[in-house]
């Protein structure tokens, strides 16, 4: 039995978004809530907190890519003209972000705001299109003989939209509970007063996506709901509900890393559901990974490559967390 090498593209390339959806995640998160902190002093501990590993949190959104178009190549083709205009519009906003890291800190003083609105526009502009894409990935695309027939605008519905919203809820508790690990004093506590709210949004946005999906989708519904499967998929929803009232609890009692290591299970929890409704569907909802993939000895040679970089990757992601961590102060920097 040979090696299945587009499944072991699909696991690569499924690891490299759940990367990226977890570190690029709670930075822009932090974006988001930026407009509820007021005070300078604390949204420089803010962007701190995140300065030294933002940029690097992104290799995962190139890699994913990449991988993508030498692995996947229709997939590429067809997720890309169907959604040019919402990664566009993504991209744009991380540019933003990018550019507000880095003049935020040189900025006068009286113009230190404007750079301010366009950390908080990039993040809140990335995070929507990002989720916009997403839900229009689940409503997937019409492809007639390999070939997007589509219109530019098949991406604008209503629960592509909402799905964009949903992300902005997630990336906020993301960002929170990263910040309730990262601060102390006043900024900690109000990170904690904020979280039980943001964590019941969540809890609701996720009912209404899980609802929302099988209710529009025949396939997923019968996927999920049709026997023995219910029984096998089952632990997911009450494993959400488990975490979310240890979330809960953890925020209650005012702790300090429970909170983003439980957001963190929350997060990968949907991430396994998204995987379970769509499964081996790379091009929804009937294209398979195999059917979309490379030729064998295009997968296989830049198979080498991805298995020397990522270690590379994951090695210096480590490291520079390890560097940065601990609490960060308004006095101290990092401490």
């Amino acid at each position: 039995m040979g090696i299945d090498l587009s499944l072991i593209w699909a696991v690569i390339i499924a690891f490299g978004v759940m990367m990226y959806v977890v570190m690029d995640g709670f930075d822009l998160g932090i974006g988001i809530l930026f407009p509820f902190v007021k005070s300078k002093g604390e949204r420089d501990v803010m962007m701190n907190t995140v300065a030294p590993v933002w940029d690097g949190n992104e290799t995962w959104l190139v890699l994913g890519g990449a991988a993508l178009f030498g692995a996947f190549p229709l997939a590429y083709a067809v997720v890309l003209s169907a959604l040019y205009l919402p990664l566009i519009l993504m991209l744009l906003g991380l540019i933003f972000r990018g550019v507000a890291f880095e003049f935020r800190f040189k900025a006068k003083a009286d113009k230190r705001h404007l750079w301010d609105k366009a950390f908080i526009g990039g993040s809140l502009t990335a995070t929507f299109f990002q989720g916009v894409a997403l839900g229009a990935y689940i409503d997937g695309f019409e492809v007639v003989d390999r070939v997007f027939v589509g219109g530019s605008l098949d991406w604008f519905t209503p629960f592509s939209l909402f799905c964009g919203l949903a992300l902005i809820v997630a990336y906020a508790l993301l960002g929170c509970t990263w910040l309730i690990m990262k601060t102390e004093g006043r900024l900690q506590r109000q990170m904690h007063d904020l979280a039980r709210p943001l964590v019941l949004v969540m809890l609701g946005v996720t009912a209404v996506v899980s609802l929302w999906t099988p209710l529009v989708h025949a396939e997923i519904a019968e996927r999920w709901f049709s026997l023995p499967n219910l029984f096998w998929f089952l632990p997911v929803p009450l494993l959400v509900l488990l975490c979310t009232w240890a979330l809960l609890r953890a925020v209650a009692c005012n702790a300090h890393y429970s909170p983003f290591l439980l957001t963190l299970a929350l997060i990968f929890l949907g991430y396994s559901g998204l995987g379970i409704s769509l499964w081996p569907y790379i091009i929804p909802p009937s294209i398979s990974i195999w059917e979309a993939a490379a030729p064998p000895q295009s997968q296989g040679f830049i198979l080498v490559g991805a298995l020397f970089i990522i270690p590379v990757i994951l090695m210096y992601t480590a490291w520079s967390y390890y560097v940065f961590r601990g609490k960060v102060t308004e006095e101290d920097g990092y401490h």
